[in-house]
C-alpha cells in the first residue's frame, strides 16, 4: 500500500487550507508540505501525524485503496506500512478501518525508535504485548522496559515513544481506538 500524496492536496483544498496555513499549523515548512503534496518527500511519522491531525482525517485514508469488508485477514494478504527510511514496519490486522479499533503487529529495528522526531500524542487508548524481543515505552517522563510475553495499556493522549533498545527485531501486537491508520 502507498501513500496517496494527491490526496493529501485535495483535502488541504477541500478543508479551504493554504499551504502556509497547513504548514504553520504543524510548525514545518511551506515547502515541506509543498514536496510532500507532489511526492517528492515522504514526511516523518510525525509530520504525516501533525498533518492528519490539522485536517482532522484519518491516516489511513492516505493509504486505503478499497474497503475490505471480510472478516478475515490472511497472512500473506496484511497491508503493510512503512516510510522510506523508516525502521518500524506496521502490518495491520484488522480487515478493514470502518470500526472502532485497529489491531496491527509492529516490528521495530534493533536499536532503533518508531519515529526518530520524538513523542506523539492522539485520541484514544492503546494496548500491546510484545511477542520478540524487548521495548522501551516512553510515556511522558517514564520509560517502561518491556520483554517478551509483557503487555501494557495506556491513553493515547499521554506522549509516548517505542524505543527497541535489544539487538534482535522488537515483534509486537497493537489494538487501538480509534484506528489511526
Amino acid at each position: 500500500m502507498e501513500f496517496d500524496y494527491q490526496k493529501l492536496r485535495k483535502v488541504r483544498q477541500e478543508k479551504g487550507l493554504t499551504i502556509q496555513r497547513l504548514a504553520d499549523a504543524c510548525q514545518v515548512s511551506a515547502s515541506l508540505i509543498s514536496q510532500v503534496e507532489r511526492g517528492k518527500v515522504t514526511p516523518t511519522l510525525t509530520v504525516f501525524w501533525n498533518i492528519c491531525e490539522a485536517l482532522d482525517i484519518p491516516m489511513h485514508s492516505f493509504f486505503q485503496k478499497e474497503a475490505d469488508e471480510s472478516m478475515v485477514v490472511r497472512k500473506n494478504q496484511r497491508k503493510i506500512i512503512q516510510f522510506p527510511g523508516s525502521h518500524v514496519q506496521y502490518q495491520l490486522l484488522s480487515p478493514h478501518l470502518q470500526g472502532q479499533i485497529e489491531f496491527l503487529l509492529v516490528e521495530l529495528m534493533p536499536g532503533k525508535a518508531h519515529d526518530p522526531e520524538g513523542m506523539v500524542t492522539h485520541i484514544g487508548e492503546e494496548c500491546g504485548m510484545i511477542l520478540e524481543g524487548e521495548l522501551v515505552v516512553k510515556l511522558g517522563t517514564q520509560e517502561i522496559h518491556l520483554e517478551e510475553g509483557d503487555s501494557i495499556y495506556f491513553p493515547s493522549s499521554t506522549p509516548h515513544r517505542f524505543v527497541n533498545p535489544g539487538g534482535v527485531v522488537s515483534r509486537s501486537i497493537w489494538a487501538m481506538t480509534p484506528p489511526t491508520f
